[in-house]
């Protein structure tokens, strides 16, 4: 069994979102669909892999965020299933709730980094529980429920390996550096933590983020992760309690997370890479959202 890193060029910068494509006994299987925005970089990437869209019949989404997602319901008009975590499900289906709240992130960039997402048939749409196996195409692919960065997020084990989309964080090819993705609205610090101990009780070989790559120090990975969230959450905390504005947190914490960086060697275009996959401000969102749900209980 082979599985292939599609590099879907987001925004013309390579390495920043992937979707994966395993050569599976009976057919392709594809895990993240990426955003509506690459959809033509996904079909080129399929067939220099000899594989037609058609030829697509599964596709297993990590979770419904516009950067994993937003070109699944495209893939099932085209004919391919969706497998996607129960609660995300029906927002495949109806997603306007869904691009309603990214608008509200995104703004009149929606277009240009997402494209035009659309809805799913219900019918091409299989919701899945913790714990379910999906057999398909001679492969079968178990679902962890690992909440902490969105509450609708599963990685998928296969044999030893797990697709982790952004469960295991962000971490670029053939670099150590780690970044938090903690996008508003449910990013929560103690619910990821209990997914990082899941993760590391999997001892898998290897795992596949979305932005980018297979890993194969695994433990290296969510140790730093878990360096790194609370690290960050106390950095933010900290702003909040010195009584910091919005717009000033978002400042110092893009200086700090790339001073981070920067120990362990990021170049100007690396840096460049991280914002892309995950821009620094939207985790200050939704860290600063963590913190004043939690603070106000």
């Amino acid at each position: 069994m082979n599985i292939y890193t599609l590099d879907l060029n987001f925004q013309g910068i390579p390495e920043t979102i992937a979707s994966y494509l395993i050569a599976a006994p009976q057919g392709p299987v594809l895990v993240e669909s990426g955003p509506a925005s690459t959809q033509e970089n996904l079909r080129g990437q399929l067939a220099a892999h000899g594989v037609k869209i058609s030829d697509v019949k599964h596709v297993l989404l990590t979770h419904i965020h516009l950067d994993h997602a937003g070109a699944a319901g495209w893939l099932a008009q085209q004919g391919a299933q969706l497998y996607v975590h129960h609660v995300g499900a029906p927002h495949l289906v109806e997603p306007s709730k869904l691009l309603a709240s990214a608008g509200r992130i995104y703004g009149d960039k929606m277009d240009t980094l997402w494209g035009q997402t659309l809805p799913a048939p219900a019918d091409k749409v299989t919701a899945i529980a913790d714990g379910d196996v999906i057999d398909v195409a001679g492969l079968q692919f178990t679902a962890l429920d690992t909440p902490g960065h969105a509450w609708h997020h599963h990685v998928y084990r296969l044999g030893d390996v797990g697709f982790a989309g952004d469960a295991a964080g962000v971490r670029l090819a053939n670099t150590q550096i780690i970044d938090l993705p903690a996008p508003p609205p449910e990013f929560k610090l103690d619910v990821w933590l209990k997914t990082l101990d899941r993760l590391g009780a999997e001892q898998f070989a290897a795992i596949y983020p979305t932005h980018f790559g297979r890993i194969e120090d695994v433990d290296w990975q969510l140790d730093a992760l878990r360096e790194l969230m609370l690290d960050a959450t106390e950095f933010v905390r900290a702003a909040l309690d010195a009584g910091k504005e919005r717009n000033r947190i978002v400042a110092e914490y893009a200086v700090w997370i790339q001073d981070r960086a920067r120990v362990h060697g990021a170049t100007d275009y690396q840096l460049q890479q991280y914002e892309t996959a995950n821009p620094s401000y939207m985790s200050v969102d939704g860290i600063i959202r963590y913190w004043r749900r939690k603070l106000a209980q």
